[in-house]
């Protein structure tokens, strides 16, 4: 694939011919994957120290690996690095959602009173967790925690009739949770970003079809971010929804729920809800298991929601005999940006970060040691190319030294690392390294874009 430099970036030369032709700036129309960056044009930079007041690894990390910066307790803002990694995320949610039909909307946060009062969740007393603010004249907003009344209202305007359903609508939207105390980085914080989903449907019988179906959709969707090995269909309560729901647990020692699991038959429980009731419910012999206990976090969650707020808000259609019935629900999460911190505790060691390839913000780090001008001409050749074949590149072309930029290279967690410098070219050959073994390689010159374009396009697969 041809491209054309455009200052750091460079884009795909259709693209560029394209919008130069009907005289429009092609930096502007920059589609995301093809954006690639020289290092030194970087904003955010690497820090060597632990910020002070984070006790969560995975805050520690992609704070100094300058991924997201710290605005108070529990709020963060992304970076560029971490933008493009909750961007891939959201890239893969997006993918199996739509694959089953779902579609994409993006809602209001602020929230109307009234609406919230029809279904007891407005008072204080009863959620605990709000965000008010007053306009000018004086009338009380809400931030949202989440959305199942406000879409429930949207959706009146849009079910009529029995032919206008099943219907399955989601969003990513910020949410805010006003939490006493917040801890576990960007995994549990008052500002977070969540992808919310709601299925309408005209019966219990549709709607547990449904449901059956995104369990399988959420197991892709950890598996392809890299997390499904360690994740487990967890059974537990249903709250006020109903007896039981589905939580979605990857086991980590970060986590703040704890699961007795079989990794054998894949069976999970909450260690919280474990009962005779609930084996008895879901007719389970507890001989029949080998349960391990583990802390975990919860990265998802399925919820039978019924009519409650269907009923409550007034959401019905006639069916084939005229008559009035009311919508049927269910509501499936998934917090991204606590994705995120999830992966960067499971998928992390004492040198940094170890992004798995499908979310990782670039395909391959370029490091370039030396002020030798043929080696940065062999660098940015290599870089070029690859760019060319549709490899995500970051190239490190600073002035810094060959400890620091390793050690950058180390704690931003890239999966492949390409060494360029004197010694390399003198022997013919190139140093790739993979981030998540350690493992190190020698290619000549002439055949490490090809291999390494091959390895990357393998995990890309995967």
């Amino acid at each position: 694939m041809l491209s054309v430099s455009m200052g750091e970036f460079r884009i795909p030369q259709a693209l560029y011919l394209t919008t130069n032709s009907i005289g429009l700036n092609p930096i502007f129309f920059v589609v995301f994957p093809y954006i690639t960056m020289f290092q030194s044009k970087l904003f955010s930079k690497t820090r060597k120290e632990s910020p002070t007041g984070e006790s969560s690894k995975n805050a520690d990390l992609l704070i100094r690996a300058g991924f997201i910066h710290k605005e108070m307790a529990g709020v963060y803002s992304y970076l560029p690095l971490g933008l493009r990694v909750i961007e891939k995320i959201k890239g893969i949610v997006r993918e199996e959602l739509n694959s089953v039909g779902a579609q994409e909307v993006e809602l209001t946060t602020l929230q109307q009173s009234e609406v919230w009062k029809k279904t007891n969740r407005w008072d204080d007393s009863i959620v605990d967790i709000w965000f008010k603010t007053n306009l000018k004249n004086e009338t009380t907003l809400g931030l949202a925690f989440t959305h199942e009344e406000s879409l429930t209202v949207l959706m009146k305007n849009h079910i009529n009739s029995y032919k206008d359903l099943p219907a399955y609508v989601y969003q990513f939207q910020s949410k805010f949770r006003n939490e006493l105390r917040t801890k576990s980085g960007i995994m549990r914080g008052r500002e977070f970003l969540m992808k919310d989903l709601y299925d309408f449907s005209l019966n219990k019988k549709e709607h547990e079809e449904f449901y059956e179906k995104m369990k399988g959709v959420y197991m892709k969707i950890f598996s392809r971010i890299g997390i499904g090995d360690l994740t487990y269909l967890t059974m537990s309560s249903g709250g006020s929804f109903s007896k039981y729901s589905f939580e979605f647990q990857t086991i980590s020692d970060a986590g703040e729920d704890v699961i007795l699991y079989d990794k054998e038959k894949r069976v999970s429980i909450n260690k919280d809800d474990y009962s005779d009731e609930l084996l008895g419910d879901f007719s389970l012999n507890k001989e029949d298991f080998n349960f391990t206990e583990a802390k975990s976090i919860e990265v998802g969650d399925i919820y039978n929601l019924g009519d409650k707020y269907s009923k409550a808000l007034g959401l019905t259609y006639k069916d084939e005999k005229g008559n009035d019935q009311c919508v049927y629900m269910g509501s499936y999460g998934i917090g991204i940006s606590r994705l995120m911190g999830a992966v960067a505790e499971v998928f992390s060691d004492d040198k940094g970060l170890v992004w798995p390839s499908s979310i990782a913000p670039f395909d391959l780090h370029i490091v370039s040691i030396g002020d030798n001008k043929e080696v940065s001409e062999l660098s940015l050749d290599i870089y070029s190319s690859l760019v060319d074949l549709g490899i995500n590149v970051l190239y490190d072309d600073r002035e810094a030294s060959a400890g620091e930029k390793l050690a950058d290279s180390d704690l931003l967690g890239i999966p492949y690392r390409l060494i360029i410098s004197e010694r390399n070219m003198a022997s013919g050959e190139i140093e790739v390294v993979e981030r998540a073994t350690g493992k190190t390689s020698r290619y000549d010159e002439a055949k490490v874009i090809e291999t390494v374009t091959k390895l990357v396009k393998e995990k890309q697969n995967v």
